[in-house]
């Protein structure tokens, strides 16, 4: 499935989240923009960087009138244990059954020493307050995304 195009509805989601609860993209419609990061695994070096990237800088995505939500396969429990070590303030969304990222067209065929799987390519979208795919980036590379992305929030507000 291909991913949603910039201009067009995001697709719809309701994912369980660390810390607490179920989170719905409907549940920032008309509030917030939503930076909606698909990262490979908790505990992982990229994604580590990533997630404390997002962090330090949680307070001008709030200024700015966005939240942060981070999304991979692992569950709650992974996702617990990795907030906890990296000090993470912002939700961990959970989607073991990879529904969500392929919705997104974010779950794709990956090879790593020869061996080809499944898993999430490393993508962030910025969705606006009516629930519109305002930018996508692709293929993340970690160092100056999260200012990247917070460059272009800020523009929206």
């Amino acid at each position: 499935m291909a991913a949603p195009g910039e201009g067009k509805a995001a697709p719809a989601f309701a994912l369980a989240a660390h810390p607490k609860g179920t989170i719905a993209l409907k549940d920032y419609t008309g509030r917030q923009h939503v930076v909606l990061y698909f990262y490979p695994k908790d505990m992982t070096s990229g994604c580590t960087q990533e997630a404390a990237s997002f962090q330090a800088h949680l307070e001008a995505f709030a200024k700015a009138g966005a939240v942060v939500l981070g999304v991979s396969p692992d569950d709650l429990a992974s996702h617990a244990k990795f907030a906890g070590k990296q000090g993470l303030s912002f939700p961990l969304l959970s989607d073991t059954d990879a529904k969500v990222a392929t919705e997104y067209g974010v779950w794709k065929e990956k090879t790593m020493y020869g061996r080809k799987y499944m898993g999430v390519e490393r993508t962030t979208f910025v969705i606006d307050r009516t629930g519109k795919v305002r930018r996508i980036y692709p293929k993340v590379k970690v160092p100056g995304h999260a200012e990247a992305v917070l460059g272009f929030v800020q523009k929206l507000s």
